[in-house]
């Protein structure tokens, strides 16, 4: 998919570009704490957006991976002036949009949009922070679901690979 010239709007996310992998930390107040391993993938056809994908599993303390967590894929769509729209799906039944906006290598975004089917779980608001440090792609995930107010719910470290 990476084999076309990036489009001119994707320069300020182009570090995004490629598989990421690393681990994390998850929480919530309705849930224990967890270890995660995740794979992150960003590519692109020459269009002005990017295809992503991630996939999580549930760690164990040695670092083994357990079982299968969450899935996500979707589009970052880039827009002039450093402004993005992210289009989410989950098979939980959850799809979001996100507003962002990229300030060098930092990308912060927030839902504008959650839709659930009548079986997700109740799921209201999401808040991103993307970042480039140190060559790593860092993130942390706050949300608001199960009748809780936005908190802290997953961060993570990735290193780009391949």
């Amino acid at each position: 998919m990476e084999s076309q010239s990036i489009h001119p709007d994707l320069e300020p996310i182009a570090f995004l570009l490629g598989r990421w992998e690393g681990a994390g930390v998850g929480g919530y107040p309705t849930i224990e704490s967890f270890r995660f391993g995740q794979e992150i993938v960003f590519e692109h056809d020459g269009r002005p957006f990017l295809a992503y994908q991630s996939r999580t599993w549930l760690l164990d303390d040695e670092g083994t991976m357990v079982r299968p967590l969450a899935t996500e894929s979707g589009y970052w769509r880039a827009l002039p002036e450093r402004q993005l729209e992210i289009l989410l799906a989950h098979p939980t039944g959850v799809t979001e949009i996100y507003l962002g906006e990229v300030a060098f290598h930092k990308i912060e975004m927030r839902t504008d949009v959650v839709a659930r089917t009548a079986t997700a779980k109740e799921y209201t608001a999401g808040h991103r922070l993307y970042g480039l440090v140190n060559g790593n792609l860092m993130y942390a995930y706050d949300m608001a679901a199960e009748g809780q107010p936005l908190t802290s719910h997953l961060s993570a470290e990735l290193k780009k690979v391949g």
